[in-house]
């Protein structure tokens, strides 16, 4: 009897050397891609860095320690543990993980989650009955029955504090590690527009209107199905003001044409596709937001500070107010303070988001304001300028691009970041967008996912609805469907609790 016990305790111990070397030489040989598999993970992704180093290492001593018949009672408590790990870490994914990532690769690359738990149980209960064996040489039964049980505990314990820890830090304090759950968002349909100078208006009755670069006064609208589109043109109150770039903004039945260079903002209907002049002459600007049928949140040069500045103008009574202190000036107030305007499509709320720092900045029509982190480092933009002897401001060198652009609905921001976060596959860098969403409401980094180019097509322009996600690719507008879940949440305006497919 005694042979058979200590053949199974060879067995078990083979067996975990095989897997673990296995294992251990797999991760070492593909590193980078287990790094960003870990990184992936919904529970340990900001450990990442430690956990990769971690798991490998301690694979191999415990092999070590298994081949050496002195040291086999310590490697099977090794195995335990690691196994326990394991085991409670795909527990955790099945049950508590906002979303579940791919299964592991290598030797259990077949397996699926619940198929992959199994095994896992099945080896802690090997690790144990063979500790158990080698024990019962010294009787010493309770004094094994509470070290098992304490290797057990703490295990689990270990990767609930990293699971808990770490969902705190990816949505709070997130050192640029991103998460991608499969499926966010579904592509369903795509229309050809024949040219490439068309842009997100925005959305009237369930029709996407499209401005175009090239032909301002036409407004193209997108008929629901994707199916099919139809061009009319703008007729305007008065066209003897020079304008030179006018750029078509949609909120609900209204349209806006703005051309901050003269400056000039014409109103009308979608359904008159006539407009007549709201404001003239009274500021310029480079950047508007429509936020209702009322007000507009517009970006202009603040002569006082000298830096650029937001305001709001009430289209009703014609006057206007700037705010001096919405965005922040860090380095020459001109570069270092440049970036993107958009309006939610559904609240009171306007967004701006520097391109060269982690700052995004909501606001509404009292211009009531509060700021929040993109999941990047950078704080202090990386730009270079001098004054010129003209007493213009240029830059003396390219600028680290952080942030590209975006749009936001109820709430959700999506945007378009333009660097690549830890544990991240360069080669989809190569060939993808990638999209960062951000929760406004509760300051929280929500998810994100890749937009694929088409060929040596990338992404112009991107808008979000309630129902949809639409870009345009190339000559393409292309309309995307949210994960039931993410859509429910999007709708709610509270992604607290959001759990994604």
């Amino acid at each position: 009897m005694k042979n058979y016990l200590n053949i199974f305790i060879l067995i078990v111990s083979y067996f975990f050397i095989l897997l673990f070397v296995y294992a251990g030489i797999s991760k070492i040989l593909d590193f980078e891609n287990f790094q960003v598999q870990i990184g992936q993970s919904p529970l340990l992704s900001s450990y990442a860095g430690i956990v990769s180093y971690s798991v490998i290492i301690s694979e191999l001593f415990i092999a070590f320690l298994l081949i050496f018949s002195q040291y086999r009672i310590i490697g099977l408590y090794g195995s335990l543990g690691i196994m326990t790990s394991f085991t409670i870490y795909i527990y955790l994914i099945l049950n508590y993980s906002e979303f579940i990532p791919c299964s592991c690769g290598g030797i259990l690359e077949k397996l699926g989650w619940e198929e992959h738990l199994i095994f896992n149980v099945c080896c802690v209960v090997a690790a144990a009955v063979s500790i158990f064996i080698l024990e019962h040489v010294r009787k010493h039964w309770i004094k094994t029955l509470v070290s098992v049980t304490i290797m057990i505990i703490l295990n689990c314990a270990l990767v609930m504090i990293l699971f808990f820890s770490s969902e705190q830090m990816i949505k709070k304090g997130n050192s640029f590690v991103r998460r991608f759950p499969h499926h966010l968002i579904i592509k369903e349909k795509s229309l050809d527009l024949k040219v490439n100078s068309y842009y997100f208006a925005g959305v009237s009755e369930g029709k996407i209107i499209l401005g175009n670069y090239t032909n301002p006064m036409i407004i193209t609208e997108v008929d629901p199905s994707m199916n099919n589109y139809r061009k009319q043109m703008i007729k305007l109150d008065n066209y003897d003001h020079g304008f030179k770039f006018l750029k078509l903004y949609v909120q609900g039945s209204e349209f806006y044409l703005a051309d901050g260079t003269v400056p000039i903002i014409y109103r009308g209907t979608i359904k008159s596709h006539y407009a007549e002049t709201v404001s003239y002459k009274k500021f310029y600007f480079d950047q508007i937001a429509v936020i209702d049928s009322v007000k507009i949140a517009f970006r202009t040069f603040n002569p006082k500070t000298m830096v650029r500045s937001l305001g709001i103008l009430n289209t009703a009574s014609g006057k206007y107010e700037l705010n001096p202190n919405i965005i922040q000036k860090q380095k020459d107030g001109i570069f270092d303070t440049d970036g993107y305007l958009i309006a939610d499509n559904q609240t009171d709320q306007y967004y701006y988001n520097y391109f060269y720092r982690n700052v995004i900045t909501s606001a509404d029509a009292d211009q009531l304001f509060s700021s929040q982190h993109t999941i990047d480092t950078t704080s202090i933009a990386k730009v270079q300028s001098k004054m010129m002897t003209n007493g213009k401001i240029k830059m003396n060198a390219p600028p680290v691009m952080v942030n590209k652009m975006g749009t936001a609905v109820n709430g959700f921001l999506f945007n378009q970041s333009n660097l690549m976060g830890k544990y991240e596959n360069r080669n989809q860098w190569k060939t993808n967008s990638i999209i960062d969403i951000y929760n406004t409401n509760n300051k929280s980094y929500r998810g994100s996912f890749y937009i694929q180019n088409k060929g040596d097509d990338k992404l112009i322009q991107m808008f979000a609805t309630y129902e949809y996600f639409y870009t345009l690719i190339g000559n393409e507008i292309i309309r995307y469907r949210y994960a039931q879940a993410f859509a429910s949440d999007l709708r709610k305006g509270n992604a607290e609790n959001l759990t994604l497919e």
